[in-house]
């Protein structure tokens, strides 16, 4: 619908963007500009050309017809010859002296001017028609319909020609910029080319697929393996034929893993061209591809061989100062135990004195000896080497039965508080062990509590990333806490920050030690001035939990006349133990080793119990020994002893009791009883029978 502006409204135009351009599909529109003094015939002009669809522009003047003709564009003029002021011919005229309007169609609109006269002189002045007044409206309708209809071709013309310069213009930028673009794309290539080959790495892609043919290898594989990338492309298994043979199913293993993990990592030794191998780290990741299309692993090469022999130097310097420094504190130790012994030992033997001071230093000696067997078995548990003998136990009812001497070891200005869970937790581990780490970790939070403080133990169960069911003990105290160079030293065996005499540093290594064997973890928390605190994490167990029974020294050496077969490879702990067995008026026969012992019994001797050393020369262990002479004596009872029984597997599924090495006469004795004195005493196992008498 067309729409009539007055003198007083203005129309704002808008420019676009130079590099749009022009809009084909808009419609285009003319503007008409009525120009007459009388609002009636102004009307009457717009009342007929409405309908045409077109913008009408009504000025009153033609000093106003001049402003509109400033500020925009018009199609057709319909112009008014006989208006006060301007009139219609010097408006014309100075409507064709300005650039812009001077080929704009004027139509004079008349009601006075009739004669020929006036008419040539309207089309003197530059109309290109004349309507008299009163106007038709079907008249001046089709008069202005052909001039706007020419008009609006023209424009049509005007951005046709404007939309093909525009994608003339178009074209030669876009064929600058990809010109500038593919010359600052060469130059980037050249660039990435060269860090590639600067770069001790190598870029690779791989197909998903096996064997995982390389597709792309960087020539940075030159100066890592002597050979160019171009082998490792166009021979599909060459990279793969050079792995170390220990280490090609680790490789395969990790790349097939990369297509369900996304990502892989390995490293494996590589036969370069010189004839050595070199460490390579290979990672990457799988990349997705476009679609339809097949995926790619992505990766890097690093030569490892450097650092990883570093490490392995930093790691023997790491050794060697871990063993210096356990040789050093066991040194030191053992040699004051021994200082005491021999000391002892001597002037027992220079001088004869009193009962009473002979009994003063047979005390010493023994105290001495009996420092020293803790000392071995504390670093045993450090090393996870100790004998363990674990069983299912109530942890929370171990550590309220045990509260009381950790109270004791803390003293009164340490408080102690047991937050023990709700529920049962039931864990398999050895319960002398777990007191023992219970008390190191509590004589450690009294020291780091001078002032007093106080100590928690929390118990509750917790569930591990695997989902396995564990048992949290939690040691928390209110101390000075460690400083981050102490704390990762503090599970060192004979590492200590107390004064000389005030602590041997192995604690924590034995609380460390006997987690980790029962297959548990040590967490350790601690800031300087807030406190410590030590997580235990065991492995919970679904079996019905045992009473832990705390078994005494016996006093009373009960012996009997039963037949026993000792073995043992140290002449000397054979010669003593001869000496306390028979002491005991036991009827002893003795071997050395597993052969002579089962020639002895080979031979027929009666015999009531086989007591052996575990670990013995010639091949055959102690464990070995006893299984064999249980098969040739079905109910011939057994007691291991040992001193250390190495990495474990020895006693791995043992059925026999285990008697530590050191022992004294009472604990031997108690435990020879114990087995001679288990089931029917008349039916003993170690009489030859028939069926296996040879």
């Amino acid at each position: 619908m067309a729409r009539a502006t007055t003198a007083g409204s203005r129309k704002r135009t808008s420019r676009a963007e130079p590099q749009a351009p022009p809009d084909l599909g808009a419609p285009l529109q003319a503007r008409i500009l009525i120009v007459d003094d009388d609002e009636r015939n102004a009307y009457a002009a717009v009342q007929a050309l409405e309908e045409l669809g077109h913008e009408l522009v009504v000025a009153r003047s033609g000093e106003d017809a001049l402003r509109r003709l400033l500020t925009g564009n018009f199609a057709l003029i319909l112009l008014d010859l006989h208006m006060p002021g301007m009139d219609g011919y010097e408006t014309a005229a100075l409507i064709r002296t300005r650039k812009r309007c001077k080929d704009t169609p004027i139509v004079f609109l008349t009601a006075i001017f009739r004669d020929e006269a006036h008419v040539f002189q309207a089309y003197s002045a530059g109309a290109v028609d004349v309507v008299f007044k009163p106007v038709d409206p079907f008249i001046l309708k089709s008069k202005v319909t052909v001039l706007v209809d020419l008009y609006l071709k023209t424009e049509e013309v005007k951005r046709q020609s404007a939309y093909q310069q525009w994608l003339l213009d178009e074209h030669d930028r876009v064929k600058a910029k990809a010109a500038v673009t593919e010359k600052a794309l060469r130059r980037t290539e050249a660039r990435q080319e060269a860090i590639l080959r600067s770069l001790p790495i190598v870029f690779t892609s791989r197909g998903i697929e096996p064997p995982f043919a390389p597709q792309f290898v960087s020539e940075s594989i030159f100066g890592i393996t002597g050979f160019p990338a171009s082998r490792f492309v166009d021979e599909a298994e060459f990279g793969a034929s050079r792995i170390h043979p220990d280490d090609v199913a680790r490789v395969v293993e990790a790349i097939e893993g990369a297509v369900k993990a996304g990502s892989y990592s390995c490293e494996f030794r590589w036969l370069c061209a010189n004839g050595q191998y070199r460490v390579l780290h290979d990672q990457g990741v799988v990349a997705p591809g476009e679609e339809g299309a097949p995926r790619e692993i992505f990766g890097v090469i690093l030569d490892s061989t450097d650092r990883r022999s570093l490490e392995e130097q930093l790691a023997q310097a790491r050794k060697m100062e871990a063993v210096g420094q356990l040789t050093g504190g066991v040194a030191h130790d053992f040699n004051n135990l021994l200082t005491v012994v021999l000391g002892n030992a001597d002037m027992m033997a220079r001088k004869t004195e009193d009962e009473a001071r002979r009994g003063r230093r047979i005390d010493a000696i023994r105290q001495a000896a009996e420092r020293g067997r803790d000392l071995t078995r504390q670093l045993l548990a450090f090393s996870r080497r100790q004998h363990l003998s674990p069983v299912t136990l109530d942890i929370n009812g171990l550590i309220r039965d045990f509260a009381p001497l950790m109270r004791q070891a803390v003293g009164e200005a340490v408080t102690i508080d047991l937050d023990l869970a709700d529920e049962a937790l039931n864990a398999h581990v050895d319960p002398t062990q777990l007191e023992t780490a219970l008390l190191n970790l509590a004589v450690n939070a009294r020291d780091a509590m001078a002032e007093g403080g106080l100590l928690s133990v929390v118990t509750r169960r917790e569930l591990s990333a695997e989902g396995l069911g564990r048992v949290l003990i939690e040691v928390r105290d209110t101390g000075s806490g460690m400083s981050p160079e102490v704390r990762e030293r503090v599970f060192e065996p004979f590492f200590t920050t107390k004064e000389v005499g005030k602590g041997s540093g192995l604690g924590l290594s034995q609380v460390y030690g006997f987690v980790r064997q029962s297959d548990g973890e040590v967490e350790l928390e601690t800031t300087v001035g807030e406190g410590t605190c030590f997580r235990l994490l065991l492995p919970g167990s679904s079996a019905t939990a045992q009473p832990v029974k705390s078994e005494a020294t016996p006093r009373d050496l009960v012996g009997g006349s039963e037949k026993i077969l000792l073995v043992e490879d140290d002449p000397t702990v054979l010669a003593l133990t001869l000496d306390i067995v028979t002491g005991l008026g036991y009827q002893v026969t003795t071997a050395t080793n597993a052969s002579e012992a089962l020639a002895i019994i080979h031979a027929g001797a009666a015999i009531d119990l086989l007591f052996t050393d575990v670990v013995m020369p010639g091949g055959l262990s102690g464990v070995s020994l006893a299984r064999t002479a249980r098969e040739l004596r079905p109910g011939l009872r057994v007691l291991l002893t040992s001193g250390f029984v190495g990495d474990g597997q020895v006693m791995e599924g043992s059925e026999f009791p285990l008697l530590d090495k050191p022992y004294d006469t009472a604990h031997l004795a108690s435990m020879l009883r114990k087995l001679l004195d288990g089931g029917d005493r008349r039916r003993r196992g170690g009489r030859p029978q028939a069926a296996t008498a040879k």
